[in-house]
């Protein structure tokens, strides 16, 4: 339109030169907002599943990296700003069983803490996942045993009624103890008990003992029980493990989101590995309504960085290729697992770099032998 006629007309000409900017500005703006997401983000809720319970059902979590990153809110802190994000905890009694039943029924996008064992079963069973780091190694198993009753030694258990919380790391880890002491489960009564079970069956007397984590150290302190056997300065392909899994179509869809998961997570590690804060790291756990004083003794003579780490290096590796040959002769997998294309590094070796924590933390060989010692640990001694 050529605005040169006078009066009345040069009112309409500005009008419609006004008009014009407008929409040039404001229709590119709104088409740029709809198809960006920006007017409107579509929620989002990661959901979590951690394969335990605190004392009477408290939902807190402990023991493992996990435990901190839940009962401290690192991922809630990661996403805060992020108004369409939502973090979703659930703590399931049944463990890593119970993990792995949501797992399957599409319930759960990440699990944090899932032992070993529980993993490689849902591996085998075919439910996709990604292993993205650890949540704990060396975890120590303890033979818990009534006072009075005659067990000094592990070969002391044949015949022994004894407790065991089936399904989990705990099953193979003392499976394992028994084989190195020329026992197998056919030589043991044994009983399939959750933790919970385990503690209460031991007040009551209606086993002979129990192995288990933890949870009974409380017991040895209150003189009912003693404990022979931990596994804490025997080898260390005697102790357990868990680790931090992505469901395959989760990762796909949001690669930014478990990104994001893993940084927050390495912060709480980071954390907890730091010497300077083994009391505050034993007053998180005790959340759980296990004294404080039980992790202490729990992690005593050992140096935090060797416990909760995140790392997926050559000792962990061999440990779950153990754990699935064995699970597979005892007839607990429908089928052999393979480790190696399991595991995706890219999110916490991101993590590690941005945070500059590539050696914060020990690497191990195959047989447990240090690789490298860890940077946290320089100038401190386990506790």
């Amino acid at each position: 339109m050529t605005c040169n006629m006078p009066s009345l007309n040069h009112f309409s000409c500005s009008i419609a030169k006004f008009l014009s900017v407008f929409l040039l500005i404001m229709v590119p703006a709104v088409v740029f907002c709809s198809g960006s997401g920006l007017a409107k983000a579509e929620p989002i809720v990661i959901r979590i599943g951690y394969p335990g319970l605190g004392v009477d059902n408290r939902p807190f979590a402990y023991g493992g990296i996990a435990a901190i990153a839940h009962a401290e809110r690192y991922i809630e802190k990661e996403f805060e700003n992020d108004q369409h994000i939502k973090v979703e905890w659930t703590l399931f009694r049944g463990a890593g069983p119970a993990v792995n039943e949501a797992f399957a029924s599409g319930q759960l996008d990440f699990s944090a803490g899932l032992g070993d064992l529980p993993a490689i079963v849902h591996r085998s069973n075919g439910i996709k996942t990604k292993w993205l780091a650890q949540s704990d190694v060396h975890t120590p198993i303890f033979l818990a045993v009534r006072k009075g009753v005659e067990v000094n030694r592990i070969e002391d258990l044949v015949g022994r009624k004894i407790a065991q919380f089936r399904g989990t790391n705990l099953q193979l880890a003392a499976d394992r103890v028994l084989a190195a002491h020329g026992l197998t489960e056919k030589n043991i009564k044994f009983i399939n008990l959750d933790f919970a079970g385990s503690v209460a069956a031991l007040l009551s007397g209606n086993i002979d003992g129990a192995f288990g984590g933890v949870e009974v150290l409380e017991l040895k302190r209150r003189g009912i029980i003693d404990i022979p056997y931990d596994t804490k300065d025997d080898k260390p392909e005697f102790s357990r493990a868990a680790g931090l899994y992505v469901t395959e179509e989760f990762e796909a869809k949001h690669p930014e989101l478990v990104q994001r998961v893993v940084n927050a997570y390495v912060r709480a590690a980071r954390w907890g590995a730091d010497e300077a804060n083994r009391e505050a790291l034993n007053d998180v756990y005790a959340k759980s309504g296990i004294p404080a004083q039980s992790f202490r003794e729990y992690f005593s003579g050992q140096k935090l960085a060797d416990r909760l780490n995140p790392l997926i290096d050559d000792f962990v590796i061999e440990r779950y290729r153990d754990q699935a040959r064995r699970a597979l002769d005892y007839g607990l997998l429908r089928r052999p697992v393979e480790i190696e294309s399991w595991i995706d590094r890219r999110y916490l070796e991101r993590a590690l770099a941005e945070q500059h924590l590539e050696t914060y933390w020990p690497r191990s060989k195959a047989d447990g032998t240090k690789l490298t010692e860890a940077a946290a640990s320089a100038g401190s001694k386990a506790q």
